[in-house]
């Protein structure tokens, strides 16, 4: 029997249908799980797909495939990720690779790359986004690790990648735990991005009383315009589905309560360790955490007044499309945020990404994946050093157009008590952004007062301290 090209362990969802890709296009796949039922299931099942090794034990796993070894990890991040390494390194030999393709926290990647670089094998931290049909059928891929490694790595990841317009979504993204920390910010862009997406769905339903099918033919008409993407397609997808048991709109029968696995909650407190804005998304994640926060709901629901108006709409097509106009304008501020995020770590941490790289990756097989990252793509092809990507001049002309809309949207929602928190933050970065002076100054004022922090002054060099406790002169610090 010929050697495995390649390796996976873990079956569940998710590596079963990346070790299925990877027979499907050509390569023979080694397949392992810790309880053997899930790989008999495997062979079983899909055993026609391509050609696949069955094995029960992790010896005869790392045995079947040919050098250098290149195993794809699929299990549960943190401890259990570090148990099958720990299992797996006394089989190996110098310059094998492993590839944790999992949803890692970055910080975790770059621990094991470092330990396992030590000890001669290679270890890739890799991004895989698609959900369980892109496993299949083509994900974006993001890995990360030795530049090394992705030479023997590489061609076997593009091929079972995406492909948009026959450019694989795969690149390499960066030494270390680069390909793990640009998949968390996909994430956290995802998060903001299906907030969004809700704010825009309540603010239509709230304002015009439409039903959600009617709201669902909405976002399929958007869908074939700017806002092009995966998920407003299903969107549309969701809000026409009819519950079988009632007969109600599914989504009315749905608890209003989003979860989350942690990705979001990484971005935001990376973003918080590196002093990057990313108000979009952080909002994002914390309206998930309030639609969780049932009792507080509860209590609050009839004792808090709402002093609410009513909404004013003389063009109902008028007020959609200023809904379509704040979305999009929304939704270029949290993808911006989420590079300049990208940005600020890839200098932390010496990975050189190329962010055009990244958005043309995310084209395809990602849950991101959308028309307008070819705009994304070609800004930084027009600039790589663009100080936010708000600036280049299809971003900066799509959010002039649209502003006037964006404050009728954000205004009357407040007018009308529905929460955006979304759209909100998103229109303070921008106006932030472009303000001459910000309250940063007062700020400044307060913290030297009580604790002699210091400041600048805008006509002068140096950093000063007023004698707030004394006569209240001015001193150099």
């Amino acid at each position: 029997m010929s050697l495995a090209q390649i390796g996976v362990t873990g079956l569940a969802v998710m590596g079963r249908n990346l070790a299925r890709n990877f027979a499907r296009n050509g390569f023979t796949v080694a397949v392992h799980n810790r309880s053997p039922q899930k790989m008999t299931s495997l062979l079983a099942d899909h055993g026609t797909e391509g050609d696949f090794v069955g094995c029960e034990s992790l010896e005869d796993f790392v045995a079947a495939l040919e050098r250098p070894r290149k195993i794809v990890i699929m299990v549960q991040a943190g401890a259990a990720t570090d148990a099958v390494i720990d299992s797996l390194v006394p089989l190996l030999d110098e310059g094998d690779i492993i590839v944790d393709a999992g949803n890692a926290h970055f910080p975790d990647t770059r621990r094991r790359e470092a330990d396992l670089k030590a000890k001669g094998l290679h270890f890739v931290g890799c991004g895989v986004s698609g959900g369980e049909e892109g496993a299949l059928l083509g994900p974006s891929i993001m890995p990360g690790g030795p530049a090394e490694s992705y030479e023997t790595l590489g061609p076997i990841l593009e091929k079972i990648s995406a492909k948009v317009d026959g450019v694989p979504c795969c690149t390499h993204v960066g030494p270390d735990g680069a390909g793990h920390f640009v998949k968390m910010v996909h994430n956290g862009i995802e998060y903001a991005d299906m907030q969004l997406i809700g704010e825009a769905y309540q603010v239509l339903r709230d304002a015009l009383d439409l039903t959600p099918s009617e709201i669902g033919d909405i976002f399929a008409e958007w869908n074939d315009g700017d806002l092009e993407s995966f998920l407003i397609e299903i969107t549309a997808e969701v809000l026409k589905q009819v519950d079988a048991k009632t007969g109600k709109p599914l989504v009315d029968v749905i608890a209003d309560q989003a979860g989350q696995k942690g990705t979001g909650r990484w971005t935001v407190q990376s973003a918080l360790d590196l002093g990057v804005p990313v108000t979009g998304i952080a909002e994002a994640t914390f309206a998930r955490a309030i639609s969780s926060q049932l009792a507080q709901r509860e209590a609050a629901r009839d004792v808090l007044s709402a002093s609410t108006g009513d909404w004013h709409i003389t063009n109902r097509e008028g007020f959609i499309e200023d809904v379509r106009l704040a979305l999009y304008a929304s939704k270029v501020v949290a993808y911006a945020q989420g590079f300049d995020q990208i940005q600020a770590a890839s200098a932390e941490f010496d990975w050189s990404v190329d962010r055009g790289a990244m958005a043309r990756i995310w084209r395809g097989g990602c849950i991101i994946r959308a028309q307008f990252l070819n705009r994304i793509t070609e800004a930084y092809e027009r600039d790589s050093d663009l100080a936010t990507l708000l600036v280049d001049p299809y971003f900066s002309d799509i959010l002039c157009g649209g502003v006037g809309a964006w404050r009728r949207i954000v205004s009357q929602a407040a007018l009308t008590g529905v929460p955006t928190p979304a759209f909100s933050s998103s229109l303070a970065y921008y106006d932030a952004l472009r303000s001459e002076r910000l309250p940063a100054a007062l700020i400044q004022g307060q913290r030297d007062f009580f604790g002699a922090h210091t400041y600048k002054r805008v006509d002068a060099e140096g950093t000063f301290h007023t004698l707030w406790s004394g006569d209240r002169s001015e001193v150099e610090a």
